[in-house]
């Protein structure tokens, strides 16, 4: 059962199926093959208990969000700004590609959605400092990965809703590994630049007056993750309606910088509406199949032979690791969650892992997933952003990245801390 669930998925994805609609065929191919019973009766109930979690609604809000400030114009002068501070370092620019997109990643909550907004304003720099290109557009498709780990983060919500567990706490626990991620990212880029000077480009000049005038041009990203975020903790909104309150706040700064018209609002909306229609395919069509799995048993089936197998919660980690690392080559970062997550959650957690750390630690690992071919979204993004050039230096330029997402789930790993010292200060 557990292979043929496999395979077929697989065969699915091969042949090119969106991947909603591949996981809901496959439940629907499952049913007869192992069911006594007609469970595809219950798909109408399922889509809406699914839809009307009111958590959810926090996606498509922290969506326009980043579509706001995306068409406000605030990406160009906060890479500018990042620029201007970071630029000394060896690599120059790369380092603002990830400052930048740690910034950026404080307001979207999505992956995608940093890379295409810090890749539009980076990409043209590359032949005007003459950067090494792969590297580059390796640092655009892994500072990308931050959006889904730095808060607010719409898998950490997604992680939430899966194991009932608390988004505020979750959104705690992201920050300082987030920002140790974006270090991690850093380091590399000098490694790299200092074994091979050429590829860190000319540097850029600045004064120091012109760098603490810039720093005005991160105020607006800042504002708003504090408005959001703060207002969780200062228990003035739940997530959701935080997320409402960050859309209030980008649309009156965008109104206080000149950039709002009802072309841009319509833009925002719309592109807004394919983003959660796209999303919440995947999760009604992944509910529904884990229904299947665990009612013809199959889910209880992998956990009983996972179980089986005596592992120690170490081992456990490393081939959850490996089990993401090969999965994340077939599935796309939201799916696989949603599909994985009901599975590995509670075996994990039975062995004694916190669920708020194993959040953050799977974070990382669906974040490697977007950096791996052959279905990396970030890789994707980045190098629909090119004029020219094939996807493999993309693919080269990220490989060095992939490896700091893996020494980050090893620190997770040997300090629990990093990710859980924050949500027990605060809950304390």
């Amino acid at each position: 059962m557990i292979a043929t669930s496999l395979i077929l998925l697989l065969v699915l994805i091969g042949a090119s199926i969106p991947v909603g609609a591949a996981l809901g065929v496959l439940g629907l191919i499952l049913d007869p093959l192992y069911s006594m019973l007609p469970l595809t009766r219950a798909m109408g109930e399922l889509a809406w208990g699914t839809g009307n979690e009111f958590l959810l609604v926090a996606i498509p809000l922290f969506i326009m969000l980043g579509e706001v400030l995306l068409r406000a114009g605030f990406a160009e002068r906060m890479y500018a700004a990042m620029s201007q501070w970071l630029s000394w370092l060896p690599g120059g620019l790369m380092h603002a590609n990830i400052g930048a997109s740690t910034v950026f990643s404080a307001t979207s909550g999505s992956s995608v959605a940093t890379a295409a907004t810090v890749g539009t304003v980076a990409i043209p720099q590359i032949k005007k400092y003459g950067y090494n290109e792969s590297l580059f557009l390796g640092s655009l498709a892994a500072g990308g990965t931050l959006g889904i780990l730095i808060p607010p983060s719409i898998n950490l919500v997604l992680y939430g809703v899966l194991t009932n567990s608390s988004v505020p706490k979750l959104y705690l626990a992201g920050i300082v590994p987030g920002l140790l991620l974006a270090a991690l990212f850093m380091l590399m880029v000098v490694i790299a630049c200092v074994l091979r000077p050429q590829w860190g480009g000319r540097k850029i000049q600045a004064s120091w007056g012109q760098r603490m005038k810039g720093l005005v041009h991160l105020l607006p990203p800042l504002g708003i993750f504090l408005l959001v975020v703060g207002s969780i903790y200062a228990g003035l909104a739940t997530p959701t309606e935080a997320a409402a309150l960050g859309v209030a706040g980008a649309i009156a700064l965008a109104a206080a910088f000149g950039r709002l018209s009802w072309k841009m609002l319509r833009e925002v909306v719309e592109n807004t509406m394919k983003a959660t229609a796209m999303i919440m395919l995947i999760v009604i069509a992944a509910g529904f199949l884990n229904f299947i799995l665990s009612a013809t048993g199959i889910t209880d089936a992998l956990v009983s032979s996972i179980s089986g197998l005596g592992l120690s919660p170490a081992w456990m980690l490393v081939i959850l690791v490996l089990f993401y690392l090969v999965l994340g080559c077939f599935m796309e970062t939201l799916s696989m969650m949603i599909t994985t997550i009901p599975i590995v959650a509670p075996i994990m957690i039975a062995l004694g892992y916190d669920p708020i750390w194993l959040g953050i630690a799977i974070i990382v690992m669906v974040e490697t997933a977007l950096i791996t071919p052959p279905v990396g979204l970030n890789l994707f993004v980045v190098q629909s952003l090119r004029k020219s050039g094939s996807m493999n230096a993309v693919i080269l330029g990220s490989l060095p990245f992939v490896i700091a997402l893996l020494a980050m789930v090893a620190l997770l790993a040997l300090f629990p801390g990093l990710a859980l010292w924050l949500p027990n200060a605060v809950g304390n």
